[in-house]
């Protein structure tokens, strides 16, 4: 059985999911907090915090370019593109095992690693939803 063949058929003329605008907002939030991170490294190793100058640069560049994945992906959830789904999808799973070693980490870290832990869930089944499904999955005309 295939997600085509298992999702209901949205009626005619509706619009977005809500489930499916949810699952892009917290993706392109995750996505936005990586690429701030990315900055953040950078900047670091500019202004002399690490010794290690030209392997932060290089760090925190390949980092802002993981943020972008997620952006882009829920930037094609709002438009509907199924391609962004997966990426969608992996990135609120990857928030899991962040939340995890947050949490290891305990103190304030443990309340911050309870709500990377939700948020990743309800990524998860916000984009996983029948409604979301079938919206991404629906049959377009031409």
């Amino acid at each position: 059985m295939t997600a085509e063949s298992s999702a209901p058929v949205p009626a005619p003329g509706a619009g977005r999911p809500t489930a499916l605008t949810v699952g892009a907002a917290i993706t392109a939030v995750a996505g936005a907090a990586l690429a701030v991170v990315g900055v953040w490294d950078m900047v670091a190793a500019l202004s002399g915090q690490s010794k290690q100058l030209a392997l932060n640069e290089f760090g925190g560049l390949v980092i802002v370019l993981l943020g972008v994945l997620p952006v882009l992906a829920a930037r094609a959830l709002l438009k509907g593109r199924r391609w962004g789904r997966s990426p969608a999808v992996l990135t609120n799973s990857l928030c899991l095992p962040v939340a995890y070693y947050m949490w290891q980490s305990g103190g304030a870290m443990a309340a911050v690693a309870v709500g990377v832990g939700l948020l990743g869930l309800a990524g998860i089944c916000a984009l996983l939803s029948p409604k979301a499904t079938a919206a991404l999955y629906a049959p377009h005309e031409g």
